[in-house]
């Protein structure tokens, strides 16, 4: 039988703290995951990255899309929780805060509150003054997190998870007011970015994401520039790779196919010929948007209004018509008043959701007519006026075509198009939904108008950014009453309202007619049929979208549908391109992130092809232009593929693999004593409460151990549980309750007779102590410094003077044993200062070993101050020798001049750069002092840890024998 002296010894095994550098850091996480995810090697070693340091203020996990970050960082999240750092913040888009909510609930049993405005506003009233003030993990949006940052910055976080973390790439820009935001609310914090995408256009973005991590990894902008800012292989990559070597970890798809599944992606293109009329349509809307001047659209956002009613145009002639009638409306305003009616874009964004998004991708900051400066209406001539009325004509004319095409030959063959792709997902064994994407609501409205008229009538659901519609209040409402007093309501009604219709798609719907709201954000694994009624130009937006489906989890081959217009040259060589350039509709991985960033930003591609369809009016021109673009992504996909990513953020792969599998066998074993631990003691504990099935590892808990507290009787189960079994592991509050009780428990000096002769299996290194017996000690010793690091050390003699071996301690106690007294205090004097001369030579090897790593952490830091500090020292330089250069310059134009008044005013100017230059001199003497200031701070701040705090306690002492 166990004895409390086994359950004590497991108790502290099962909570001590592990040094950073120790996959033993992550055991108690990685024993509670294990219980509801498959943990890949890849994601314990990210995990681990982000902790390598107690000196690092955060890291960037970059793998690509479909390997897990989400488990990655809530790993990270778990262990802080589990070291009782309950300070926990995660930035996020608004679409992905229900899905960081639900999963961190459902695979890391964490509960955590959404912050918007009414559950901001709610805490208020309750009298709470900083909301983000809780006793859950906070989850909020990027734009939320800007609205309220003087909140975020006053509380002193343990950890911000930032995900799609790429958003702030740009943050070393002025004008990027959110990122800037968020960087300053959150400075003080340890950080963890979330990014698929580090670097997209320019490695200025990496400057911008890790000096979201760490401002002194690299100097300022104007040092890091003339570094690093060449994308072309001439810069200094080796310094800049071993420079983010410490901050940036990504591994690839193609690297862990060893231990991940990835299903395929098969393609299947649904053809459609337009109708006369749907042709005509097309070619009077083309000849339209290629005039020279247009009244209709803006100057300043001609080729993004272009792009928009191009891809209305595509969409369906319900998407367009209603548009060209806003248009119509907007001259005829003009002719009226002599004023722009501004509701022409109000009804776009209505229509096509991701307008306001794309209208900032495709407007640089610095084009923004943002100056604060209301600039005058624009007065027209009569002979604009008269151009004016005959672009109303037009539009009015394309309007009531439009409108007069009931079916649309695209609309036509949607029917076909659902039926070859579930005949291929039956052939695959897949579940019988479909996600169906497009690119308008109207044209969404329009698909589930045919299709209430089918089979699927009652079987579909919509997405959108608003799910105003009378169904989807009523599947939110029922939701709501289902999970009424779960933690599975979130309190934010956006975030229950898609997890209540991605539910009822899973559980009740075979179709879901999706817009750009669901291509971000939501995990459709259980459905693996896709199709792209409406296909981007923006192969990074077709990626999102099959990436809902085809992603880690997914069992089944992904099917993807394509519908491609045969009369339309421009549509067919877009195709082509996405799918033989990009591979997005086939393959194992579909389009790598290197292929993706290679194209310098899925916006540029997409300006690209806008460009070809409003230049081009033959299919010769079509056929040119396309044929250029193809031989120009060609090069961009080897070249900048090569020289930047590859080079900068990726390791080799033998590399990865031994890290993998070293990682695999370490957290497989430490994964296995901590279930054996926790099983042991919880048999030791319960026997008196419960009734225990050893060969399913699971108990059924018959009476609460601790009155008073929440502990539900029923089915418990280690691991795995089956739907009517508590999931049972570390973290759980009734294992919680045990260790404790456990650790506390009295435990005397005393005898125990490990029974070996009746063990179930041989343990090899305990055969030759079979018949001795001797003393052992447990002793539990802390030490601080940079961090707090546990151990619990066992020590043993035998009766003959034989030093036992730690490991022969520790599996002796996986030997059940009887208890008795012993009398023979002066034997245990004598053998207790022999293991306390153990215990100190032991304690003094842990020493020197921790102060070895701790001077390689400030090392580290210092060498990366040291390059911090050269790196603004060089900056100040390169402005005093421009100033310098100047003065030179302005002293031999004088002596050349040809004439005093010449002479004059370059005198004057010399002098002029010349107090410049002083005045620089002084601020570079007194900037250097601030930089050795700063180094000199960090080195006390340092030495104030380096002094090392010892706790140490004997957990109990004990005679043996083995028999």
């Amino acid at each position: 039988m166990l004895t409390e002296y086994h359950a004590k010894y497991f108790a502290y095994e099962l909570t001590k703290r592990s040094a950073s550098d120790s996959i033993q850091k992550l055991a108690a996480s990685l024993a509670d995951v294990k219980a509801t995810v498959d943990l890949n090697p890849h994601q314990v070693e990210a995990a681990l990255f982000a902790f390598r340091s107690p000196l690092s203020k955060g890291a960037i996990l970059a793998d690509e899309v479909g390997l897990g970050k989400t488990i990655e960082a809530g790993l990270v999240i778990s262990q802080k929780w589990a070291e009782r750092k309950r300070k926990i913040l995660i930035i996020v888009p608004s679409n992905l805060r229900k899905q960081w909510n639900q999963e961190l609930l459902d695979k890391f049993f964490l509960s955590s509150v959404i912050l918007e405005n009414a559950s901001f506003n709610q805490e208020i009233k309750k009298g709470n003054l900083n909301p983000f003030e809780q006793g859950k993990v906070v989850i909020c949006s990027y734009h939320f997190a800007r609205k309220m940052d003087a909140y975020i910055k006053k509380i002193e976080w343990d950890l911000v998870v930032i995900d799609e973390a790429h958003r702030l790439r740009n943050v070393y820009k002025a004008s990027s007011k959110i990122a800037n935001a968020i960087k300053e609310a959150v400075a003080h914090a340890p950080k963890i970015l979330l990014t698929a995408t580090p670097l997209q256009n320019t490695l200025l973005e990496l400057f911008g994401l890790v000096s979201i991590i760490d401002d002194y990894t690299f100097g300022d902008l104007k040092s890091y520039k003339s570094q690093f800012s060449r994308l072309d292989g001439s810069g200094n990559f080796d310094d800049l790779k071993a420079r983010l070597k410490p901050v940036c970890i990504r591994n690839l798809r193609r690297q862990v196919l060893e231990y991940i599944q990835f299903t395929n992606r098969k393609a299947v293109v649904q053809e459609f010929v337009p109708s006369d009329a749907e042709q005509r349509l097309y070619e009077m809307i083309s000849e339209y948007l290629q005039r020279e001047n247009l009244y209709a659209l803006p100057t300043a956002q001609r080729q993004l209004m272009t792009l928009i009613l191009r891809r209305l145009l595509a969409s369906s002639t319900f998407a367009i018509s209603n548009t060209l009638g806003g248009l119509a409306q907007k001259l005829e305003g003009i002719i009226d008043v002599q004023k722009e009616n501004e509701t022409v874009q109000e009804s776009i964004a209505d229509n096509f959701e991701t307008f306001d998004e794309i209208k900032d991708e495709w407007i640089d900051d610095e084009e923004s007519d943002e100056d604060g400066v209301d600039k005058p209406k624009r007065v027209y001539s009569p002979a604009e006026i008269e151009q004016i009325k005959k672009e109303i004509g037009d539009l009015k004319e394309f309007e009531r075509l439009a409108k007069s095409i009931i079916k649309n030959s695209k609309g036509e063959v949607l029917m076909t198009a659902l039926k070859r792709g579930f005949t291929e997902i039956k052939r695959l064994g897949g579940n019988r939904k479909v996600l169906i994407f497009t690119e308008s609501t109207r044209t969404q409205a329009y698909l589930k108008q045919i299709l209430e008229n089918t089979e699927y009538k009652g079987k579909m659901v919509v997405f959108n950014g608003s799910n105003t519609d009378p169904e989807s209040r009523e599947i939110y409402e029922k939701w709501l009453k289902r999970n009424e007093g779960t933690d599975r309501v979130s309190g934010s009604k956006t975030a229950d309202k898609r997890a209540a219709i991605v539910e009822y798609f899973r559980d009740e719907a075979t179709i879901m007619i999706a817009t750009e709201a669901a291509a971000e954000g939501i995990n459709l694994q259980f459905c693996s049929l896709v199709v792209n009624y409406d296909l981007p130009w923006n192969p990074q937006r077709i990626e999102q979208r099959i990436g809902r489906c085809h992603r880690y989890g997914q069992k089944f081959d992904v099917v993807v549908v394509n519908f491609l217009n045969k009369k339309n040259e421009a549509d067919q060589r877009v195709y082509q391109l996405l799918d033989q350039k990009f591979r997005l509709f086939t393959g194992v991985f579909g389009a790598s992130d290197e292929v993706l960033g290679s194209i310098e930003s899925g916006v540029d591609f997409e300006k690209r092809i806008a460009q070809i369809y409003q230049t081009c009016r033959t299919p010769d021109e079509i056929g040119r232009s396309f044929d250029q673009l193809q031989k120009d992504l060609e090069d961009q996909i080897a070249d900048r593929m090569n020289n930047t990513r590859q080079k900068l953020l990726e390791n080799f792969d033998e590399e990865v693999h031994e890290k993998l599998r070293v990682n695999l066998q370490e957290s497989n074993n430490c994964l296995s004593k901590y279930v054996h631990w926790l099983w042991q003691i919880t048999k030791f504990f319960l026997e008196p409460y419960a009734q225990f099935d050893n060969r399913e590892d699971a108990f059924t808990l018959v009476k609460n151990p601790f009155p008073g507290e929440v502990i539900h009787p029923g089915s418990y189960r280690v691991g795995k549980g089956g739907d009517d079994a508590n999931i049972y592991r570390v973290g759980h509050p009734l294992a919680q309750r045990i260790i404790e009780q456990c650790k506390h428990t009295a435990t005397p000096n005393i005898r125990l007779t490990f029974h070996y002769s009746d063990a179930p299996k041989k343990i090899s290194i305990v055969d030759s102590l079979v018949k001795k017996s001797g003393w052992l000690m447990v002793k539990f010793l802390t030490i601080t410094s940079f961090e707090s690091e546990d151990h619990v050390l066992l020590f043993g003699v035998t009766d003959d003077g034989q030093v036992l071996e730690e490991e022969q301690c520790q599996r002796l106690f996986s030997v059940s044993a009887d208890k008795s007294e012993f009398n023979d205090r002066s034997a245990l004097d004598i053998v207790g200062q022999k293991i306390n001369n153990l215990y100190e030579g032991r304690k003094k090897d842990i020493l020197a070993r921790m102060s070895a790593r701790d001077c390689r952490y400030f090392e580290t830091e210092l060498d990366k101050m040291d390059k911090w500090a050269e790196d603004r020292r060089e900056s100040l330089r390169v402005d005093l020798k421009d100033t310098e250069d100047r003065v030179k310059e302005l002293k031999k134009q004088a002596r050349l001049a040809s004439n005093l008044p010449e002479k004059l005013k370059l005198e004057k100017e010399r002098r002029q750069h010349e107090t410049k230059r002083d005045a620089s001199w002084r601020a570079y003497e007194q900037e250097a002092k601030v930089i050795e200031s700063k180094k000199d701070g960090f080195i006390d701040e340092i030495e104030k840890k380096l002094k090392p705090r010892i706790n140490e306690e004997t957990l109990f002492m004990i005679r043996w024998e083995v028999v």
